[in-house]
């Protein structure tokens, strides 16, 4: 399998090719391709273009990219992306982007070029969709999200 990239004007080749910078890394970062820096006030989310497309050049089409936070902005500043993961299905050819959001409690400066989130190519498992009845048989409580307490 291959990862096809199509650099768009939006992006600076000074920034460097998209790469994974260590051997064992799970992602590559993804940059801001804009013209000029932008804040994001606390609570605050855009979309941010990363300028390039791309094509997962594979025998079927069980692949999609996701983008997901840099841990390090995230624990440094509470910048996330919002639909984390984010995901840019097979067929998609438009431009790959983010939805950060500012989880923080300062404004967050965005600069172009700044690495903003990072790409990881995942595969997809299709099941067969099926009307059946299902078990009432469980080990949790009716409670929902949370029930089992904290500790």
């Amino acid at each position: 399998m291959k990862l096809i990239i199509e650099y768009l004007e939006n992006y600076d080749k000074s920034w460097g090719p998209l790469a994974y910078k260590h051997a064992d890394d799970s992602g590559f970062d993804l940059r801001a391709a804009i013209k000029e820096p932008m804040t994001l006030a606390p609570g605050q989310h855009a979309v941010i273009p990363n300028g390039f497309k791309m094509r997962i050049d594979s025998d079927d089409n069980a692949f999609e990219l996701q983008t997901r936070p840099r841990s390090g902005l995230a624990a440094k500043f509470g910048i996330s992306v919002v639909n984390s993961p984010g995901t840019v299905d097979f067929g998609y050819r438009g431009e790959v982007m983010s939805i950060l959001i500012n989880c923080g409690k300062e404004p967050f400066v965005i600069n172009p070029g700044d690495r903003i989130a990072q790409a990881i190519i995942c595969p997809i498992v299709r099941p067969e969709i099926v009307e059946g009845v299902v078990d009432d048989v469980t080990t949790r409580s009716d409670g929902g999200f949370g029930s089992t307490g904290v500790k």
